[in-house]
């Protein structure tokens, strides 16, 4: 039973790896334009799930954590882009830099299981005061 069991997921994984997932970078609209030092943190802390220039890791392309990292990356960028940050009107950008600010100090973002996968995207207090000090 346990044979058939093993046999049948086996099946099932690699059935799985013919379900298309989208991983596109769509082109850069308005890219972030903030002080280089604030660009730095985001750029290696963020952008991954949050610009159009994602760093698709070879687990991405393997179901079913393609399908986690696909959806993690368009609902990142659904709700904050900076490839589509000079788009977007000041207040709106203010209202995102808080949202951001508050989600990594609460250390919601990173997501915990991105810093587990990539650790050099885990801020810094220094990092996260240069942040808290930044205003659109």
């Amino acid at each position: 039973m346990a044979r058939k069991f093993m046999l049948a997921t086996g099946v099932l994984l690699l059935l799985a790896q013919f379900i298309p997932v989208e991983r596109d970078n769509p082109p850069v609209r308005g890219d972030f334009d903030g002080p280089a030092e604030v660009r730095d943190i985001l750029v290696r802390s963020c952008y991954d799930c949050h610009s159009n220039t994602t760093r698709w890791p070879w687990y991405s392309k393997v179901a079913p954590m393609s399908w986690l990292v696909a959806h993690d990356v368009s609902e990142g960028r659904e709700e904050l882009n900076f490839s589509e940050w000079r788009t977007y009107d000041p207040q709106r950008r203010a209202h995102l830099a808080a949202e951001m600010l508050e989600m990594v100090e609460q250390r919601e973002m990173p997501l915990p299981i991105y810093i587990l996968l990539h650790g050099e995207t885990k801020l810094t207090g220094t990092e996260l005061r240069t942040l808290h000090e930044w205003r659109p």
